[in-house]
C-alpha cells in the first residue's frame, strides 16, 4: 500500500504536475513529473480514465499501479538524485493498453517513463526555485 505521506490528493496539484511536469509516454502509461523545490517526500497520483475499461478494470489498474510505485519507494528509489525522489510530484495516467498489459510489461513502462521524465524535469528550473 502507498503511505498516505506519498499520495497527491489536491486537484491543484494534479493540474500543475499535469500542466508545468516534464513528460514521457509509454505503451501502457504517461507519466508526468514536476520537481518542487523543497526536499519534501515524493507524492504520486493516478489518472485512469473510463477509456481503460469499466470500473472493475480501472480499479485493478489503479491498484497495480499503486502496488509498483509502493515497491519502488521500499527499494529505496526515494533519494534525491533517483526518478520519483525528494520533491518529485508524479502524477501516472494509465492508457487504455495498461488493461490488457502483464505486470512485468506494466512495471518495465512504468520504470522507463518515470526515468525519461526524470531526465526532462532536471533540466527544467524546479517549481518554488528563486531567480
Amino acid at each position: 500500500m502507498l503511505p498516505a505521506a506519498h499520495r497527491i490528493r489536491r486537484s491543484a496539484e494534479f493540474h500543475a504536475v499535469i500542466r508545468r511536469g516534464a513528460r514521457a509516454g509509454r505503451r501502457t502509461l504517461v507519466v508526468h513529473l514536476l520537481l518542487r523545490g523543497d526536499d519534501d517526500l515524493p507524492r504520486f497520483g493516478f489518472v485512469v480514465s473510463r477509456a481503460v475499461g469499466p470500473a472493475t478494470v480501472r480499479n485493478r489498474v489503479q491498484r497495480r499501479l499503486r502496488h509498483l510505485v509502493a515497491a519502488r519507494l521500499d527499494q529505496g528509489d526515494a533519494a534525491a538524485d533517483r526518478p520519483g525522489g525528494a520533491g518529485a510530484l508524479v502524477v501516472v495516467r494509465a492508457l487504455p493498453a495498461a488493461a490488457r498489459a502483464g505486470s512485468p510489461a506494466l512495471k518495465a513502462d512504468l520504470d522507463s517513463a518515470l526515468d525519461a521524465a526524470w531526465q526532462r524535469a532536471r533540466r527544467q528550473r524546479p517549481v518554488g526555485a528563486g531567480g
